[in-house]
């Protein structure tokens, strides 16, 4: 429909590379001809703490912030953290999770106890959830810091975003001894999802 804004909202932890992902997909957006805003909050990135970046595309968008009810993909480079941002997705709306536990400073510390369950409370809130192994599929591949690339690779699939030239944009923003491996990563992702 001409004029809907579409809105992802990618989370996770400081140093995962989500404001990677998310700027990664926001030029290739830009390069298509969406009007497009992202944001992104960086929380305590450096210690773990957690990340979010907001992208919404289309023909004119209002506002880089995503309202509560309102993502229609939730992207979760961890899976705690997509608990904490369900709320986001509209109805309809999906999550591509990927199946990994990073433990935060308060479990760490003893404060806290890594949540049990989390797949299947996401699937109680009736969402349709992708469950992959994103990291595990990345250090297969030799570097377990391309899952972030690999995740885009999974939703420019979701999306229907695959009409853009996305391993020109992998290659021209990434460092160029870590291009092929970067490319390899975004064609899992998409093959993740397929």
């Amino acid at each position: 429909m001409a004029g809907e804004t579409k809105s992802i909202l990618l989370v996770g932890v400081g140093g995962q590379g989500t404001i990677l992902a998310s700027k990664l997909l926001t030029i290739g957006l830009m390069e298509k001809g969406y009007d497009v805003k992202m944001s992104e909050i960086h929380g305590m990135a450096q210690r773990g703490g957690a990340v979010s970046s907001q992208v919404r595309y289309g023909d004119e968008v209002q506002s880089p912030v995503i309202e509560l009810g309102d993502a229609d993909i939730l992207v979760s480079f961890e899976k705690m953290e997509t608990l904490r941002w369900l709320e986001y997705l509209k109805p309809s709306g999906s999550a591509i999770v990927n199946d990994i536990e990073i433990n935060s400073t308060p479990i760490l510390m003893g404060a806290a106890e890594y949540p049990k369950g989390v797949i299947e409370e996401i699937e109680k809130a009736g969402v349709p959830v992708s469950v992959v192994s994103a990291t595990a599929a990345a250090e297969a591949l030799g570097n377990p810091k391309t899952m972030n690339v690999m995740l885009l690779g999974a939703t420019a699939a979701r999306m229907g975003l695959l009409d853009i030239d996305w391993e020109r944009i992998v290659r021209e923003n990434v460092p160029a001894k870590l291009a092929d491996l970067n490319v390899q990563a975004f064609r899992k992702g998409v093959e993740l999802v397929g």
